[in-house]
């Protein structure tokens, strides 16, 4: 249980820098360009994992599992993202994202008919009132382009990931996590190239130093290892119990918002950041 309750805190932790380098991206590289160059790096990654660990690489002969997460998990879950990157701030995202444990709860409940605890529901909303209080707490922070468009992007995100997560559950029945990993990037990466096609201006490319560095992250860090110990976690736990650790985001983008973009923390960020947690634990705790 320890072992999966830290997958899920490192996971999440990954993903929040994600949206910090989401936002010195948003302006060099279009958003499908980015998520093909950023998967098609991490499927090579991946798939030298599968070779290093000498397990077989079924990408034709599940491929339809391989397909669906790909298309909910990698294209639409990371490029509505960074759309919604270019029009609302990186804290603002990652605040928002705070609804995802509410379509995992949806999802398992209608796909898995998994029992929901009411402590896990209490849990959520408790911890959706803490993120709540954070957006409060980042009140000034203004909009970067059309807010509407990017609250509506990231809302998307949210739903992507929960069907990403619940299906994984599903398909990690059969397939451990690395090669559901693999076979996702891979099919996601395709369907985000295939998207580039006659949308992409290459004269939008601006890549500099900043922006490197953020790809080489969002390849790695925030895809590589952070889909691994999200699904490690996830078979380990069940979607249910992982639910809630995605509120865990908007603290982290928080505090990398502080130790990255110099951002300053009001004493309500801090009460809904507490909360948050509180939210969390309540959710997770099991006797």
């Amino acid at each position: 249980m320890k072992k999966g309750f830290l997958l899920l805190l490192i996971a999440t932790l990954f993903w929040a820098g994600n949206y910090i380098a989401g936002r010195y991206l948003s302006d060099a590289l279009p958003p499908t360009l980015l998520n093909t160059v950023r998967w098609g790096i991490s499927s090579i990654l991946l798939w030298g994992l599968l070779v290093i660990n000498k397990k077989p690489f079924p990408i034709f002969s599940r491929w339809r599992e391989f397909l669906v997460l790909g298309f909910f998990g990698i294209f639409i879950f990371s490029t509505s993202t960074y759309m919604g990157l270019r029009e609302i701030s990186s804290s603002q995202a990652g605040m928002i994202v705070a609804g995802i444990p509410a379509t995992i709860l949806i999802f398992s409940f209608i796909l898995l008919k998994e029992e929901i605890k009411g402590r896990a529901w209490i849990g959520t909303i408790i911890s959706i009132i803490g993120v709540v209080i954070l957006i409060q707490g980042k009140a000034h922070v203004e909009s970067l382009g059309n807010a509407i468009l990017g609250e509506i992007l990231i809302i998307l995100s949210c739903v992507a990931w929960g069907l990403y997560t619940v299906l994984g559950r599903i398909y990690g029945k059969v397939t451990d996590p690395l090669t559901l990993t693999a076979g996702a990037a891979v099919y996601g990466t395709m369907l985000s190239l295939i998207s580039c096609i006659g949308t992409v201006d290459m004269n939008a490319v601006q890549m500099n130093g900043m922006a490197w560095v953020s790809l080489l992250y969002v390849s790695t860090f925030a895809s590589v290892v952070a889909y691994l110990a999200w699904n490690a976690g996830v078979k380990i736990l069940g979607p249910g119990t992982a639910a809630p650790f995605i509120n865990l985001l908007p603290i982290w983008t928080v505090i990398l918002g502080v130790l990255v973009l110099n951002e300053g923390i009001t004493p309500i960020t801090l009460v809904g950041g507490v909360i948050t947690i509180i939210g969390v634990v309540l959710a997770s705790f099991r006797k």
